[in-house]
């Protein structure tokens, strides 16, 4: 490859932009912060505007760092925060109402009914998913029913709806590209995911006029071109896939029974299972982890909905740190007598819970307790979610139990070697931490570089792969059992007073 290829990570709570070299290095990093809006408790949204500016202008920065110019990036990439729901204007490209976040839970009640309506055995049989305000379909319906005169529109064809990364590609394009990939596809609630199609009787279910849908295409492949006013030069579109999935790929778990595990906002593993969809007993999620050339492969995924924003909480709301760094070394100088467990519900729980309605709670406070403590409960509350998920996988699929039992991580936590070394202590599993820590950025320049033809077919992608350190269980089994315990009390307590 002679070329650049530009990665766009539009997350949670910044949007970036990361230039790759041609051998796959880092060569420019843009990044910027955007406002949260919480207007009620439970509530989530974005500027949708807000999302897309800070993505053009980050891809600005990376360019001009990285001293390229449009002729010089043989495509760009797409990775996104999903479900988050963005319905526009056809016309203007306006959005009609704020995004709503993947972590709004204002469409509880409505999944409530629909499951006492015997909806959700449906629901999972065609999309792999659980009934939740988690996913797309019910944000949707509530913007449509909630903005004035919204519906109508919508059946006059004047609306369109997508996940970020359809409402960016299309303001990339100058609106002539409405398009999405298969995996943010399958997280709308509205996508068989065993047909590769929106499904009629869902888009009923969930009352959802068929003409506010992108297309929906493969993770790799055709995504038009930019318009030149924006880079000063068009630059092609090849590659797009939901955070998740692009860093399953940017990890290379390419194999079944390969996982990973992205620690950001929120926390989300996905175990590769190949071809074959595998159905949950554990209330886990199975999800299309790529589609390339047509051939889907599919993943379990368990979801937590609160990691790195319990690390937030500690700074923005507790004010206990200055920066998230802090916190490794207060974990590490707090009292080991002291079994203090946060359990991060702030938004509700999800795997294997699944409950929208609890809140989070600290158990375990004596007079003791101080800002040590509570930042080794909020890193552990990663860990021992992490776990939850992991035992459940091992029920669901019985390739991932035993000794050769190995997570990749990434995202901006496993930064922390206390935190990388407790989740290896409280799984009894080794973590591998690759050198390219920004492997959801990379799976998305990998797509991009795959659809422009530049870049090798998966295997050999996976072939590059690297690992920076690995590790190892230290804590003894009596220890681990008893903070597992008491972790497992917690959470039973919380959901019981729920």
């Amino acid at each position: 490859m002679s070329k650049f290829l530009l990665a766009i990570d539009q997350g949670t709570t910044s949007s970036r932009a990361i230039l790759f070299r041609p051998d796959l290095s880092i060569a420019a990093v843009g990044q910027q912060e955007f406002a949260q809006h919480f207007p009620a408790s439970g509530w989530v949204e974005h500027e949708p505007e807000d999302l897309l500016r800070t993505t053009i202008e980050t891809c600005r920065e990376a360019m001009t760092t990285g001293g390229v110019s449009a002729k010089d990036i043989a495509a760009i990439g797409i990775t996104n925060q999903r479900e988050t729901t963005v319905v526009w204007d056809r016309t203007t490209g306006k959005s009609i109402h704020r995004a709503i976040v993947w972590q709004d839970r204002r469409t509880a009640s409505r999944c409530e009914e629909l499951k006492k309506g015997g909806c959700e055995k449906t629901v999972a049989a065609r999309t792999g998913l659980l009934l939740d305000p988690y996913f797309s379909a019910t944000k949707l319906a509530w913007i449509l029913d909630h903005v004035p005169g919204a519906r109508a529109r919508a059946e006059r064809g004047e609306l369109a709806f997508g996940t970020v990364d359809c409402f960016i590609l299309w303001h990339l394009t100058g609106g002539t590209v409405h398009a999405t990939d298969a995996t943010n596809a399958s997280r709308t609630m509205l996508f068989d995911i065993h047909r590769g199609a929106w499904d009629d009787e869902l888009l009923k279910l969930f009352d959802v006029p068929r003409s506010v849908l992108p297309e929906v295409r493969d993770c790799a492949g055709d995504y038009g071109t930019t318009t030149a006013n924006l880079f000063s030069g068009a630059i092609a579109v090849r590659g797009i896939a939901g955070d998740q999935q692009a860093a399953t790929v940017g990890q290379a778990c390419f194999n079944p029974g390969m996982m990973k595990s992205t620690y950001g906002t929120g926390c989300f593993a996905l175990l590769n299972t190949g071809s074959n969809p595998v159905t949950s007993q554990n209330r886990l999620l199975t999800t299309i982890a790529y589609q390339l050339g047509g051939k889907r492969t599919y993943a379990l995924e368990g979801s937590i909905f609160i990691a790195g924003a319990a690390v937030q909480w500690l700074r923005d709301g507790l004010g206990i740190v200055k920066n998230a760094s802090e916190t490794g070394p207060l974990a590490e100088a707090a009292d080991e007598n002291q079994d203090v467990y946060l359990v991060p519900a702030f938004v509700g729980l999800g795997a294997p819970h699944w409950n929208s309605e609890v809140r989070g709670a600290v158990f375990g406070l004596t007079r003791n307790s101080g800002p040590k403590e509570m930042a080794r409960a909020a890193l552990e509350s990663v860990c021992y979610q992490t776990a939850d998920l992991l035992e459940a996988m091992q029920a669901d699929w019985p390739q991932a139990n035993g000794a050769s039992t190995v997570l990749r991580v990434d995202g901006g936590m496993v930064a922390s070697d206390w935190t990388m070394q407790r989740l290896a202590d409280i799984l009894a599993a080794p973590v591998d931490r690759p050198v390219v820590k920004e492997t959801t950025a990379m799976g998305a320049a990998y797509l991009a570089g795959l659809g422009a033809g530049v870049l090798p077919p998966p295997e050999q992608f996976g072939d590059n792969w690297r690992l920076e350190r690995r590790f190892t269980p230290q804590m003894d089994t009596a220890t681990r059992q008893r903070k597992l315990g008491g972790w497992k009390k917690s959470v039973r307590s919380l959901l019981g007073g729920a």
